[in-house]
């Protein structure tokens, strides 16, 4: 994400009240300063995009806190729920192409609850070596935008980057159960296009 402009201006404005802080008595500026200031460290921590090289077999699409590890209707299903302090850069598991992105769901509930599978989300459909795989961005209480990098049609590597979900949410990442396995556990905290979270069967 390109933040140039947001950044550079709350840079300016908070060293603009700085400048203007010549005498006593400014606290009404230095307030103004700090919450600026405040903001840019947010946006500077919260958009950050580390480069990272992919991980062995099919690795996690979120940075986060693994919620579930559950078979459900013949696949796996490996949810990981973002908190507000963690990379929300969205990374494919595996090599793929995106065969549709959908958009659907109502409400905003605390997306670590199970009822939060029927929030506003967006579904990424990929053809891959093992079969159709799934990618889906929940949204949450706070996390009401969701982002996408990718149209139908794009062929993507494991590791690079698809989306993004504004503020904390949840990935799901659904594996056909014959030929995958998962190698995480429920509260395993994993990473994005490194953290290994299921290993390809034969």
């Amino acid at each position: 994400m390109r933040l140039v402009g947001p950044v550079a201006g709350l840079a300016a404005l908070a060293v603009g009240a700085a400048v203007l802080l010549t005498g006593a008595g400014r606290v009404a500026l230095v307030l103004v300063a700090a919450v600026l200031l405040g903001l840019l460290v947010f946006l500077v921590v919260f958009f950050r995009d580390p480069e990272r090289t992919a991980g062995d077999g099919i690795v996690s699409a979120a940075d986060g806190r693994v919620l579930r590890v559950e078979r459900a209707d013949g696949r796996w299903v490996v949810s990981v729920f973002l908190s507000v302090v963690d990379v929300h850069i969205n990374r494919l598991p595996l090599d793929g192409t995106f065969e549709a992105v959908e958009t659907s769901g109502r409400g905003f509930r605390p997306a670590y609850r199970p009822d939060a599978a029927s929030n506003v989300q967006r579904r990424y459909r990929l053809r891959t070596a093992i079969g159709p795989v799934d990618v889906v961005q929940i949204t949450g209480i706070a996390a009401r935008r969701l982002v996408s990098f990718v149209r139908p049609g794009d062929a993507r590597r494991k590791g690079e980057r698809f989306g993004m979900i504004v503020l904390g949410s949840r990935t799901d990442v659904l594996l056909p159960a014959d030929r995958a396995e998962p190698t995480v556990r429920v509260g395993d905290r994993v990473r994005a296009g490194t953290s290994t979270i299921a290993r390809i069967l034969p």
